[in-house]
């Protein structure tokens, strides 16, 4: 389960389906795994009803490390922050687009995340399924982490669709339920984020919340990066809808 999470939030019966287990089963060690920090969950922007799992990984990584350390001082491993892993595959072929609703904050954030963590190595963008302006905020806090998006102009989906896409990303519920496959695509993922720019308040009074939205992305887009840098024999497969 924690597997299938690391690559993708999920739903229980979807969780049922790829693990092969009842569902009962599934909500027990679900509720086991939330009990300790490593998964969380919240109901879906879409639709209010369907409830999406995400692992956290960081506190993955740091119980491991804690329980190497415990077991035997030679099983101490490096704590956070993880030196990056070594890359194997040429990136300069490879190609990601994150998706959501508007393209105003989300997938821009992230888009402009992965570009800087990858050097501009990979072909990165990011897009919606119903575009609107980039939010003042995302320009706010990507400027705080030393990125500038002044001129940043959201995108529809559409420009994309003939495209050669390797992974798609979507980060919001109701975009991930009309995802069209793209040529050439890899894996798929889907980050269950809430949208901070449908929040009440002032752009001050709502700020935090996008600080939050971006180091989120900062942290998973860590993890892509790894797991595009070093493939197994088994890429991530689309999730069923």
């Amino acid at each position: 389960m924690l597997v299938e999470l690391a690559g993708s939030d999920r739903q229980v019966g979807e969780l049922t389906r790829v693990v092969g287990q009842p569902q009962a089963l599934v909500s027990y060690h679900l509720a086991r795994l939330r009990s300790g920090g490593l998964v969380s969950s919240h109901k879906s922007s879409f639709d209010g009803r369907a409830v999406y799992y995400r692992a956290h990984l960081d506190r993955c990584a740091e119980l491991l490390a804690s329980v190497g350390a415990a077991l035997h001082p030679g099983l101490s491993v490096v704590r956070p922050p993880y030196p990056p892993l070594p890359v194997t595959r040429d990136r300069r072929h490879l190609s990601v687009l994150f998706l959501c609703t508007g393209n105003g904050t989300r997938s821009q954030i992230a888009e402009a995340l992965m570009r800087r963590a990858t050097g501009g190595s990979v072909q990165v963008a990011s897009a919606g399924s119903h575009p609107k302006p980039v939010h003042p905020n995302a320009v706010k806090v990507l400027s705080e982490l030393g990125i500038d998006i002044a001129d940043a102009r959201s995108k529809s989906v559409d420009q994309f669709s003939a495209h050669h896409v390797d992974y798609v990303i979507t980060l919001c519920d109701k975009v991930r339920e009309v995802c069209p496959d793209f040529p050439g695509q890899k894996g798929a993922m889907h980050w269950s984020i809430e949208d901070p720019s449908r929040l009440p308040g002032t752009l001050r009074e709502t700020l935090p919340a996008f600080r939050a939205v971006a180091a989120d992305l900062e942290s998973r887009i860590a993890y892509l990066i790894s797991l595009i840098d070093t493939p197994t024999s088994k890429e991530h497969t689309r999730h069923g809808r």
